[in-house]
Parts: C-alpha cells; structure tokens; sequence
C-alpha cells in the first residue's frame, strides 16, 4: 500500500520543529522504522510530517555531570558500536543487538524506539531498569521525567502533542553495578515474547537496588517490584514466585498467559545468575 497524502517540511531546530508541530496532526520523522510502515498501511494518516534528521546537537553520546547523554537521534547502530555506551551504561549495550536486524538499526534512533513506546521494545524497558531519565522540550520549555514516569499504557508516554524527546540521561553504571538483559523471539530479530533487563548493585555476595524491568508482558514496560525485594533479600525462587503479583500477561495470538508467566520464570533465573556472576 500507499500512505496517505501529506505534507512535508525539514525542521531546522528543536524550537522549529515544534513550531510546526502546532499543525493539527503533524508527526515527527527520526529514523522512521516504524512510523513508515504505518503510513504504507494507512494506520496513521498525519497531514504533516516533520524530518528532524537534520537537527544539530542530537546525535551526540556525551559523559556529563554522572550521567551518559544519549541524543534522540542516536542510532541504534552508533550505539551498539560506542565505547562509552559499554563502559558506563553495559546494560544497553547488551540490549541493541537483540533490536531487530542490522538494517533496521543502522536507520532506526534511540529517541524514536522510546517515543513509540512498542510495548514489546527493548530499550524502553533498559531505560525503566537503568532509572534513566528522559528530557523533554515542548512549547513551555524544557523538562525531564523519569522513566518511571515517562510510559502511560499502550504506545501512550509523557509526550503531549507538540512535545519533543532530545535526550536520554543514564546514571553512570560504576565497579559495584551489574546488568543483565534476556529475551525469548521466535526467531532472531522478531519481537520478544518475554524480556527482561535488570539492573542491581553488587554488595558482598548479595545483590541490592535490584530493578527488573519486563516488556512484551504487558501494555507497556513493567517493573516487578515483589521480584525486586525478593532477589534483593536473597531468594530467588521467591522472587520467581512474586511475579504472580507483578505481572499478568494476557493470552494472544503468539503465546498464552501461562506461556508468558512461566517464561518470565525462566528469565529471571537467568538473569539473576548473569548479574551474579561476574561485574560488567
């Protein structure tokens, strides 16, 4: 199929960009990964669509003040090669290889995969698990949400319609931290039908601050905060068991709930013995 008609205009800045977004049901264009299948099959219908590729400043990966500031239009490409990504934010680095296929990410940016907010999405979830925050410019300025915050439901986040995502701001991970990340596709490249990213701080031979962030479980990313307190006091298997509180999947057409709950079983597991097993 065809999209729709629409109009095309190239941002020459943040505040341009959303200047144009005052256009009754303008959108904006990054990578496009997802935003132009859509329009081949006429699920979104924007009147306008607004490139912001040629935006300065926004493909940038900068250490700043403790934090590891990721642009909105970093590929996903530029950050599965970044020495800095893999120092100070590991559990990205091992995410992204799992994000499709090299195609798709050599095109495809970090700021559009956490705007999208696919429920199934790797990143989003790394963002929950690292504590990330996310920054913000809109008409009324600049703000930052925390990513726990930042997911609302189903493809729905912080972002109003003339807002902008410009950067992604990630503790740095020191000596103590560890991450873990996990999935099951069918097939490599497909979208995960469980996953999870963790993040804890290694204390002694115990594992503190632990946060385990789910996707493809849910309508959106989800920490399990039983599992959480379990893992940090020691006990897996009753971490595994506190996910019957945390998460409730639903049945569809790729796996049953029951699939999907014993899967996140098995995750957790594995995470679990990565993160103990040595520092990243």
């Amino acid at each position: 199929m065809k999209p729709a008609p629409f109009a095309y205009a190239k941002a020459r800045s943040v505040v341009h960009a959303i200047e144009l977004l005052a256009t009754e049901d303008a959108k904006l264009l990054a990578g496009g990964q997802s935003l132009i299948a859509a329009l081949n099959m006429r699920l979104s219908r924007p009147t306008l669509l607004i490139d912001i590729n040629c935006i300065a400043g926004l493909d940038g990966i900068e250490l700043k003040d403790r934090h590891l500031e990721l642009g909105a239009l970093v590929r996903h490409a530029q950050a599965e090669r970044s020495a800095q990504i893999a120092q100070h934010a590991p559990l990205i680095a091992l995410a992204i290889p799992h994000i499709a296929h090299p195609a798709i990410r050599n095109r495809g940016t970090v700021g559009g995969s956490i705007a999208y907010a696919d429920p199934a999405a790797e990143l989003p979830a790394c963002l929950l698990a690292l504590g990330a925050e996310l920054e913000i410019f809109g008409p009324g300025g600049e703000r930052r949400v925390h990513a726990d915050h930042f997911f609302k439901a189903l493809f729905e986040t912080d972002l109003a319609a003339r807002d902008m995502l410009t950067k992604i701001r990630i503790p740095v991970q020191d000596g103590a931290s560890r991450a873990a990340f996990a999935e099951f596709a069918r097939r490599q490249g497909d979208y995960a039908l469980v996953g999870l990213a963790a993040r804890a701080r290694a204390e002694g031979s115990a594992l503190a601050d632990v946060r385990l962030a789910y996707f493809g479980v849910g309508a959106m990313p989800l920490r399990a905060r039983h599992a959480e307190g379990a893992l940090a006091r020691g006990n897996l298997e009753d971490a595994v068991a506190a996910l019957r509180a945390d998460l409730q999947p639903e049945d569809d057409l790729h796996a049953s709930a029951a699939v999907r709950s014993h899967l996140a079983g098995v995750l957790l597991r594995r995470v679990a013995a990565q993160m103990r097993e040595k520092p990243l």
